[in-house]
């Protein structure tokens, strides 16, 4: 009898458990970081970039059950670049404030309060401020940039209580720069730490 009852228990506990992960969950936290973020032409004929350091801040969501979650985030974003024109042999300082706005679908690996995520997903971005170098400017040719920008974005995260790390690469799909003669695009790795606050 005590046999059965043990069997029962376990059997039942299994149930509720597989089904508390089936429910779909929602978390809300607050995220900081850097991002190292470059802006060259695709020919590397026009535009030429070095690596700057810019930040990151803002809120994520988290939506999903088993298996897999839906991870919305809005971030201000500032993005720059050290940047030098081949042709004219100009050099000035290129740099963004953006809204940015990843959709980002993931799974997460791992029981209990830690866990490995894996995310991948579009990023559309708002410009609100941008900056080209005195240098960089008076050049005849150089262009504005435009005010929304795409791209895709993917990494890895760890998930520890309610602490949130994050390193992620983030790939220009848009030119930036309304001049069709000088394409341009930003790329960037970000590292981010965040909290859960509920």
């Amino acid at each position: 009898m005590k046999k059965y009852f043990i069997i029962a228990f376990l059997v039942t506990s299994a149930y509720f458990g597989a089904s508390a992960q089936l429910l779909p969950t929602f978390q809300l936290g607050v995220k900081a970081g850097l991002n190292f973020s470059n802006l060259k032409s695709d020919d590397g004929n026009y535009f030429d970039a070095s690596t700057r350091t810019g930040y990151q801040a803002g809120v994520w969501a988290r939506i999903g059950g088993a298996g897999v979650h839906f991870q919305p985030e809005l971030y201000l974003t500032g993005k720059s670049s050290e940047a030098r024109l081949v042709e004219e042999n100009e050099e000035g300082k290129v740099s963004f404030t953006s809204l940015d706005l990843p959709l980002l679908l993931g799974t997460r690996i791992g029981l209990g309060p830690a866990g490995l995520r894996i995310v991948a997903g579009p990023v559309v971005s708002f410009v609100v401020d941008k900056n080209i170098g005195d240098a960089l400017a008076q050049v005849p040719e150089f262009s504005e940039y435009k005010n929304q920008a795409w791209a895709v974005t993917g990494g890895l995260g760890l998930d520890i209580s309610n602490f949130r790390a994050d390193l992620r690469y983030e790939h220009g799909l848009s030119e930036l720069s309304k001049n069709e003669s000088a394409p341009q695009k930003i790329n960037l790795w970000t590292i981010g730490i965040g909290y859960r606050l509920f």
